[in-house]
């Protein structure tokens, strides 16, 4: 008989990390699902919190296990839950509204103020051996699809969100600034909804080199130079006219904000995508003048998640370019610091109980 276990990654501090045996969750609902973590990547907030130890206001106090981008196998069901049984392969979806607040109510619950978000201080995340979630907040994959790809659904899914706040029509022009893992899934999105141009733009040539075979129609590598320089140039080199039906910025860089606000065409859209500093320099007066409509995206909303995994189904994303490696559970802070150092797209960890789905068929 297999033997499971709970073995968790864990952050104590900034760069003082444990791996600890913790219990197997407890179904708390009926309508509540356990599921077995298979694989699970990195994101830049994980990152941050394993070398900062706090983004802004969220401070780590207390031990926290890190990780939220995840797939799973679902092992136990509530009494409750009709659409999953055991052996089912899942993305979660690492956050939970209250569902009865009046964001929540709205369709908007990314917003709810009382989210419960994985590796989000205080609540422990999902590299750990098994995770309990609510049943409609696990994704079943279709056959074809790997747990792999499955854990990568989350960052699609913020991509999606991106994508939606930004009314991407087909035929668009749409600038993504930043070609990081976020910023390469936008340009595939942007794609998937029909845009005709997507132009990635980054400071580091090999990033846009796979950017042009992912899914970017057009490259741009940032000079430096002044933002409205910048700006000018892209839209000759790319042939925008006068300027993008779209732009992301997937980066946060000051420099890129200021640049996608002369990049969009008058009566364009604007969306920030990517998280920097708390306060920065920002043309306004481009924003006044062209009557963009500027708007910011967090996370993923109703839908989101869904549509991510109907994107890697249906071929219109091929995530599985983005996995640059996977590493065993053991080796969680060897893939941290590979993440930081920036030699990879995704890195995968895989769960200490990998391939309990096998033996739940057995």
């Amino acid at each position: 008989m297999t033997v499971m276990n709970n073995l968790s990654f864990i952050l104590n501090r900034s760069h003082d990390v444990e791996f600890a045996e913790r219990p197997i969750p407890k179904l708390s609902s009926p309508y509540n699902v356990l599921v077995g973590i298979d694989y699970t990547g990195i994101c830049g907030s994980d990152v941050h919190y394993w070398d900062h130890g706090a983004i802004g206001h969220f401070v780590v106090r207390d031990p926290m296990v890190l990780g939220h981008e995840s797939a799973g196998t679902v092992v136990e069901v509530g009494s409750e839950v009709e659409t999953l049984k055991p052996g089912d392969r899942v993305a979660l979806e690492p956050g939970y509204p209250c569902r009865r607040c009046e964001d929540c109510l709205a369709g908007h619950y990314n917003l709810c103020h009382k989210m419960v978000f994985a590796a989000t201080p205080p609540h422990d995340g999902t590299l750990t051996g098994f995770w309990s979630a609510p049943h409609d907040f696990c994704y079943k994959l279709p056959d074809h699809v790997s747990r792999r790809e499955g854990a990568l659904i989350e960052p699609l899914a913020v991509a999606v969100h991106i994508a939606r706040q930004g009314q991407i029509t087909p035929g668009a022009s749409v600038v993504v600034m930043g070609a990081g893992p976020v910023g390469l899934l936008c340009a595939a999105v942007s794609k998937a909804f029909g845009a005709s141009k997507v132009v990635s733009i980054d400071i580091v040539q090999s990033k846009l080199d796979f950017a042009r075979g992912f899914a970017a129609t057009h490259t741009y590598l940032y000079q430096r130079i002044p933002a409205e320089d910048n700006a000018q140039a892209i839209i000759a080199k790319c042939g925008l006219g006068k300027g993008a039906d779209v732009v992301i910025d997937a980066s946060g860089a000051e420099s890129s904000i200021q640049a996608s606000l002369h990049v969009v065409r008058m009566g364009g859209v604007y969306v920030q995508g990517g998280m920097g500093k708390a306060d920065i320099t920002f043309p306004i007066m481009g924003l006044c003048q062209k009557e963009v409509t500027a708007k910011g995206s967090f996370r993923y909303g109703a839908g989101d998640f869904k549509l991510a995994v109907e994107l890697v189904a249906n071929g219109k994303v091929n995530i599985k370019q983005l996995i640059t490696r996977v590493v065993p559970f053991e080796q969680a802070e060897e893939a941290f610091k590979a993440a930081k150092g920036g030699d990879v797209i995704k890195i995968l960890i895989a769960g200490p109980n990998e391939g309990v789905g096998e033996f739940l068929k057995a």
